[in-house]
């Protein structure tokens, strides 16, 4: 008996030990699918089948791998079939990688959880769900597959949790998705899906969580039979089209906390059942429709933590029971048509945080208690009827960040210590009826240390300035025009060092501009008009390198206005009319620019472009130095000059190419089928197709025969001036996108960087448009175009982690492969071009001339909405096929000329068109032109974003473009369902 069950326990285990070494074989097979495994999966060790257990990632039991969990290891490559020969796995998570091409699980009878979300698996998921039969956990969230969503899945009886969120399933919601009766948890969110919203899905009763919203356009109303999900909790349904009413079975949702119906067509009044709700912590009904007013039920809410209705067209009063819910923390009800007052309690339950009631109808004053327990962050009144003093409780609120309370009539003083508040980064004041002095700040351990914008232009406020204006270390915009301040204009503001707009125009300031105002490097506008300053301009004013506007009209400054402005090359706009200056104006470099109006109402003035000749003696030249002499010298001086040039050229040259390969450090992003040497053998000056701010272009072609573009960068020499910039590039190089012009090497020595990219043969699209054979471009062309890049600047910010702001959205960086279509380029890289000063031409400017957005001339700064407006300069040149500059007259710019040029009516769009063009729709062209218009708003917080971009571009039902060439379209617009933000907070 004994030696049987000795030899049963051998058998058991050699069958153990072989089932072992096959889960060894199949995870290293897995490994060799992996591009860059290492690190992350170092102790994967091929030649020890044993020690498999202690794998990063592997957990086994009982002898076998039951577990694979490779969650954010940053890798990529393929996932191999062979995963599916781990037979006893009950878990696998590939999540948070940059796995590429298509995946299947099949015959794995033990799994229980898969997620493979966050990658760029491609393909369907078409798969025999009936081999994976205990499955409770599927998660394929933000991946690139297409197709219809799969009916497979409805044999998982099993299911508990499923999201093919972030993809680009298209179709209908199959009316067959309401019979999987296990679901908790469904999230189809982010797709291309159309069609009506299957009332079946109400039949999910143990259904929690569902989200159905962002990216999908359905048809009708949300459905009645929602209200039998009766365990629903959370409920997520925004930006999918949705019309229709709000409809009232949802009050059955008595465990709901969460609604989410905002950026819908939702329209009729908010149904009184939802006071039912008691639950409810979230209320989203915002950027809809809806009328009435807010029913009085809604004081059952108890729990309610925020709670938005802003862009409706909602009346009546706010009730007072708003106010005395005990857990609000945020009311944002702005943009309706309330009238009444603000109720008197509101922040008295000492949680209110944001609170937004602008562009109302709002009368009475601002509620004594908003900031009782010091939780209030922001708070935005702007464009009501208010009246009143702003409260003096706001002065000791210690944990305010914005304020806006612009365009009201406030009336009073401003409280002691508000502008000084130590977290306060946005005041606005503006357009109010405010008196008194501004007081100094008397708290010496408050320093208004973030405060970046103070606006309290339009008021009566008068006095002095305070000496304590020195404290805002980060402002940048400072308005005071308009008011009745009087005195001297206070040397400490030369301790403004990040300011970039100062408006002191419309006051009584008196006395000389201080030269210290030559301090405020960063100042690009500058408007000190409509005072009694006296005296002379300060030659220190000139050290403002990048100062774009100048207003010094109407005061009483005298004496010669000094040479020195004319070098401030930035200067574009002056004003010196009507002050009491003298002697011959200067004519030399920004003065050849400005219009004699400028410099109107100074009768003592004089020089030819005024029309007041100077009298002074004329100066003759002296007859032994003849003009040609020094034509001849400077000829020659030119030609030494180009020989010294060529030469150190050359030497360069040669020097590049002496170093050997071994000196040089390959970073490669995918698997290459060239090397260090094959990548310098194309930077030669044969091979140049670019240059430009970044550096030089060279084409190349490998031995293999693949073609690259070699970008070699101009002025990152040494390790010490890093700047972040390789860290950069490692996020750029993981960067994939069908849109996006993929990098696929970088190559640094310690003089030179090279980037490698593919190869796009058809050049830039400005070369295509405004180049010697330009214009072949067809409208579909065009607009295909259109639709490409903007999913490719979609990608870069709001998928990219971290996002990405271009800086340098134009023409000539939307390149066009062999097919024409479109990819993004040059995108990243500004950034450490400024940081890194390694262009003079663009450390001053963050963009092109002519793309640039208005606001960067007085704040110096870009983000995203800076791109929109670049991207809509290029919506105008495909539109037009003119440049952005250059074709409109001096100072006239494409955005300025297609707006006058159709008086901003998109019906008359036809009058723009690029006479190329021999087939244009009109309704096409009229839909292309607003939402052009859209993107090159003044305004930056009117812009959309590049999400709602694509989404107008591509919703425009176009006949020429077929169903198949949507799909392809559509592929790689990668998309995630994100909670909505307020861009007014």
């Amino acid at each position: 008996m004994v030696p049987f069950i000795a030899l049963t326990l051998l058998s058991l285990l050699t069958t153990c030990s072989a089932s072992l070494v096959n889960d060894f074989n199949v995870l290293v097979s897995l490994k060799q699918g992996f591009s860059f495994p290492e690190p992350s999966l170092s102790t994967w060790n091929s030649s020890n089948p044993r020690s498999v257990c202690s794998w990063v990632g592997v957990r086994c039991s009982r002898g076998r791998v039951v577990s694979l969990e490779l969650t954010d290891l940053n890798l990529c490559g393929s996932v191999s079939p062979q995963i599916s020969r781990l037979d006893k796995l009950t878990k696998l998570s590939l999540a948070g990688n940059n796995f590429t091409g298509s995946i299947e699980i099949v015959r794995l009878s033990n799994l229980q959880f898969i997620n493979i979300s966050n990658n760029q698996f491609s393909g369907g998921l078409d798969w025999n769900y009936s081999e994976i039969e205990s499955l409770e956990v599927f998660d394929a969230y933000n991946n690139n597959f297409t197709d219809f969503l799969p009916l497979g899945i409805l044999s998982l009886k099993k299911l508990k949790y499923l999201d093919l969120g972030g993809n680009y399933f298209h179709g209908k919601i199959p009316e067959s998705y309401g019979k999987m009766m296990s679901l908790e948890y469904l999230s189809l969110a982010g797709n291309n899906l159309h069609g009506k919203i299957p009332g079946e899905l109400g039949n999910l009763t143990n259904l929690r969580e569902i989200y159905l919203g962002y990216y999908n356009v359905f048809e009708g109303e949300i459905p009645a039979e929602f209200g039998n999900l009766v365990n629903l909790v959370h409920m997520n349904l925004p930006e999918c089209e949705l019309h229709g009413p709000i409809p009232r079975e949802l009050g059955n949702l008595k465990l709901l906390d969460t609604l989410y119906l905002h950026a819908n067509h939702l329209s009729g009044s908010i149904p009184k059942e939802l006071g039912n709700l008691t639950n409810m912590v979230n209320l989203d009904l915002s950027n809809n429709a809806l009328t009435g007013e807010i029913p009085f039920e809604f004081i059952n809410l108890k729990k309610l933590k925020l709670f938005n209705l802003f862009l409706n067209k909602l009346h009546g009063s706010i009730p007072d029971y708003v106010a005395e819910l005990p857990d609000l923390e945020t009311l944002g009800l702005w943009m309706n048509n309330f009238t009444g007052e603000i109720p008197g309690k509101l922040g008295q339950n000492g949680k209110l945080q944001i609170l937004d009631l602008s562009s109302n109808k709002l009368t009475g004053t601002i509620p004594q208690d908003l900031c009782s327990s010091n939780q209030l962050r922001i708070l935005i009144l702007l464009k009501n009827f208010l009246f009143g003093p702003i409260p003096e409780s706001l002065g000791k609120c210690y944990s305010l960040t914005r304020v806006r309370l612009g365009q009201n009539y406030l009336n009073g003083s401003i409280p002691n210590g508000f502008i000084y508040l130590p977290q306060l980064n946005l005041a606005e004041l503006q357009n109010n009826v405010l008196s008194g002095t501004l007081s100094e700040n008397g708290n010496s351990s408050s320093k208004p240390v973030k405060l970046g914008q103070l606006n309290l232009s339009n008021n009566l406020l008068s006095g002095p300035l305070p000496l304590s204006l020195s404290n805002f270390s980060s402002l940048q915009i400072l308005l005071l025009s308009g008011n009745q301040f009087l005195g001297p204009i206070p040397p400490s503001i030369g301790n403004l060092h990040q300011v970039l707009m100062l408006d002191l125009s419309r006051n009584s300031f008196s006395g000389s501009i201080p030269p210290e105002i030559g301090n405020c490097f960063h100042l690009t506008f500058l408007d000190m008009s409509q005072n009694n300053l006296s005296g002379s301009i300060p030659t220190e004013i000139s050290n403002i390198h990048i100062l774009n506007y100048l207003n010094l009209s109407r005061n009483h400054l005298d004496q010669a206005i000094p040479k020195s402005i004319g070098s401030m090359k930035s200067l574009t706009v002056a004003d010196f009319s009507f002050n009491d200056f003298s002697g011959k104006l200067p004519e030399s470099g920004q003065f050849s620019l400005f219009n004699a109006s400028s410099f109107a109402g100074n009768p003592q003035l004089c020089g030819p472009s005024l029309n007041n000749p100077c009298n002074f003696t004329t100066i003759i030249n002296s007859p032994g130095k003849s003009p040609g002499d020094f034509k001849l010298i400077f000829a020659l001086g030119l030609l030494i000059c180009s020989l010294i040039f060529a030469t150190a050229a050359i030497i360069k040259a040669k020097s590049f190419k002496k170093n050997s390969s071994d000196s040089w450090k390959l970073t490669a992003f995918q698997k290459l089928e060239f090397t260090v040497t094959d990548i310098l053998e194309c930077v030669k000056d044969g091979n140049v197709i670019g240059r430009g701010g970044a550096g030089i272009v060279y084409h190349g072609k490998m031995p293999s025969g693949i073609e690259v573009a070699v970008k070699k960068l101009l002025g990152f020499g040494t390790n010490s001036h890093d700047h972040g910039f390789r860290a950069e590039i490692q996020t750029l190089g993981n960067i994939r996108h069908r849109n996006i012009v993929r990098l696929l090497a970088f190559c640094t020595n310690k003089e030179t960087n090279l980037l490698v990219y593919e190869y796009m043969r058809n050049g830039s699209l400005g070369e295509s448009l405004h180049g010697k054979k330009g214009g072949f471009l067809s409208w579909n062309l065009r607009y295909k175009i259109a639709i490409e890049a903007a999913k490719g600047l979609c990608y870069l910010h709001h998928d990219c982690s971290p996002l990405i702001v271009h800086r340098d959205v134009k023409s000539n960086n939307i390149l066009l492969d062999s097919s024409f279509e479109a990819h993004v380029a040059d995108f990243g890289l500004a950034k450490f071009l400024i940081d890194g000063g390694a262009s003079q031409c663009m450390s001053a400017i963050a963009g092109s001339y002519g793309y640039i957005a208005p606001e960067y001339a007085y704040t110096l700064k870009v983000d995203e909405k800076s791109d929109v407006y670049s991207f809509g300069v290029v919506l105008l040149e495909l539109l037009t096929g003119r440049r952005p500059v250059g074709d409109f007259g001096e100072g006239v710019d494409i955005v300025q000329w297609s707006k006058r040029t159709t008086n901003n009516r998109r019906e008359d769009v036809m009058h723009i068109i690029d006479r190329r063009l021999t087939i244009i729709p009109k309704d096409e062209a009229m839909h292309f032109f607003f939402i052009a218009s859209l993107c090159c708003q003044e305004n930056s917080i009117e812009r959309p974003t590049m999400r709602e971009v694509v989404q107008m571009l591509s919703e425009f039902p176009r006949n020429s473009l077929d169903y198949s060439q949507k799909l392809r379209d559509n592929e790689n617009e990668k998309t995630c369902a994100k909670s909505k933000q307020d861009l007014k907070i």
